[in-house]
C-alpha cells in the first residue's frame, strides 16, 4: 500500500505503508537511537508527534510484551527507511509491522530518511501529515499547514491516568543482572508520582530502590497529593509544551518546601517554571540515546537518553535555581537544583529504557534526600 508524508513547507515523501491504514497529523521529529524502537513507540512523551528513526533498518529484533513503557503506543505516526521482514531475537513475540497494525499506528517505510532529517535539522521540526488514504500532494500539504502543532497545547490530558493507583512492578531482570531487587518494606519511604505521561521504567526504578510508589494523575492538586502522606514527590516526563500546564505549575509551587521533589524531562521544565524560569522551543529537539551531558558538580560526563522539544531558558533563571547539568552538544540546561528547598530535576531520562545507564545514580540521590 502506498503511503505519503507531507511537510508544511511543501515537501512530500512517497513510500510504502507498514502499519495501519489511515491518516494522521503531528509534528515531525527524529530520533537517532539504533535500538529501543518499542520503547519509543510506547513513550507517552511522543503524543502528537510523527517520529522518524535515523537508523536505516528498524524492526530486526521484533517486539515483546516486556519492553513497553505504557499500555499502548501514543505517537501519531512512525517513519523508517527500511522495515526488517526478519526478526532475530530469542525474546521476540511478534513483528513490528503486526504491532503497528494492532495498535492502529500509521507508518511508512522506503523513503529517504536522511533527506527528511537534513530538512528538519535545517528548517526545524515541522508539522506534517502521514496518509495511506489521501495521496494528493497539494491536499496533504494543506492539511500539514493546518495541523495545530505542539506549542500552546495541553497534551498531558490525553495521556495522564484517570485515577490514582499503587505501583509495585520492579525492573526487568535484563536491567538488574548485577544488582539486587529491593522489595519495599511496609515502612519504606513513600513516593507519590505525578503522571504527566510517565514511562513505566521510572516507577520500576523507584520501587527497585526500596520505595513504596503511588501514581496520581497529572491534574492532582497539592492537597490531594499530600493526603497520600508522601515522603517524596516525583514529577514525570510527558508530551508537548510545558507552559500551558498552569494547573501543574501551581501545584508544584504549592508543594515546594513541603516534601523533597525530583523531576524528569517535562517534570524538570515544570519545576523550573514553578520556580520562576521560562522555557522555549528547541529548533529540532533532542531525541536519542547517546547525548553527552556534564555534571557540573563532579565535572563527569554522562551519556544520556533524551526526548524533548522544549528546554529551560538560561537567561530567565531566578536566583533560587542552580544549574547542575549542561548539554555538551548545545550547552542547553540539562539539570537544576533549588538552593532553598530540597528539589532537583534533569532534562534527560535516567531511567534509560532503552539507553545508557550512566544516570541511575539520580534515583539514589532522591532516596538520600527523602531519608535526610
Amino acid at each position: 500500500m502506498i503511503a505519503k508524508l507531507a511537510l508544511e513547507d511543501g515537501t512530500v515523501f512517497t513510500g510504502a505503508s507498514i502499519g495501519a491504514a489511515g491518516e494522521v497529523d503531528g509534528e515531525v521529529c527524529f530520533n537517532t537511537s539504533m535500538t529501543g524502537y518499542q520503547e519509543i513507540l510506547t513513550d507517552p512523551s511522543y503524543c502528537g508527534q510523527i517520529v522518524t528513526m535515523t537508523y536505516p533498518q528498524i524492526g530486526n529484533y521484533g517486539v515483546n510484551s516486556e519492553d513497553v513503557e505504557s499500555d499502548r503506543p501514543h505517537l501519531s505516526g512512525f517513519v523508517v527507511r527500511e522495515h526488517s521482514r526478519i526478526q532475530s531475537n530469542f525474546r521476540c513475540e511478534d513483528a513490528l509491522s503486526a504491532y503497528l497494525e494492532q495498535h492502529n499506528i500509521v507508518a511508512i517505510e522506503s523513503i529517504d530518511t536522511r533527506a527528511l532529517v537534513r530538512r528538519l535539522r535545517s528548517t526545524g521540526s515541522m508539522r506534517g501529515v502521514l496518509s495511506t488514504t489521501d495521496l494528493d500532494d497539494a491536499s496533504l500539504v494543506a492539511k500539514a499547514k493546518a495541523s495545530p502543532g505542539l506549542v500552546g497545547r495541553d497534551l498531558v490530558r490525553e495521556v495522564t491516568p484517570s485515577k490514582s493507583f499503587t505501583w509495585d512492578n520492579t525492573l526487568s531482570q535484563w536491567t538488574t543482572l548485577d544488582s539486587q531487587q529491593n522489595k519495599p518494606a511496609s515502612d519504606a519511604p513513600h513516593v507519590v508520582a505525578l503522571d504527566f505521561g510517565m514511562k513505566w521504567n521510572i516507577p520500576r526504578h523507584l520501587v527497585n530502590m526500596g520505595s513504596r510508589v503511588t501514581i496520581v494523575p497529572g491534574m492532582a492538586t497539592a492537597a490531594e497529593i499530600l493526603a497520600h502522606q508522601p515522603d517524596g514527590i516525583f514529577l514525570s516526563n510527558g508530551p508537548g509544551d510545558p507552559e500551558p500546564l498552569e494547573y501543574a505549575i501551581g501545584t508544584i509551587r504549592d508543594l515546594l518546601g513541603q516534601k523533597p521533589i525530583f523531576g524528569i524531562c517535562l517534570g524538570h521544565q515544570l519545576l523550573s517554571l514553578a520556580s520562576g524560569a521560562k522555557t522555549f522551543k528547541l529548533k529540532f529537539g533532542h531525541r536519542g540515546a547517546n547525548h553527552p551531558v556534564q555534571d557540573l558538580t563532579t565535572q563527569e560526563v554522562e551519556i544520556t537518553s533524551q526526548n524533548h522539544g522544549f528546554a529551560v531558558d538560561a537567561d530567565t533563571l531566578p536566583t533560587n535555581l542552580e544549574v547542575t547539568h549542561l548539554s555538551l552538544n548545545d550547552r542547553t540546561i540539562e539539570g537544576v537544583r533549588r538552593r532553598d528547598v530540597p528539589a532537583f530535576s534533569v532534562q534527560y531520562h535516567p531511567e534509560a529504557s532503552a539507553g545508557p545507564h550512566d544516570s541511575h545514580y539520580l534515583f539514589a540521590e532522591f532516596w538520600r534526600m527523602m531519608n535526610a
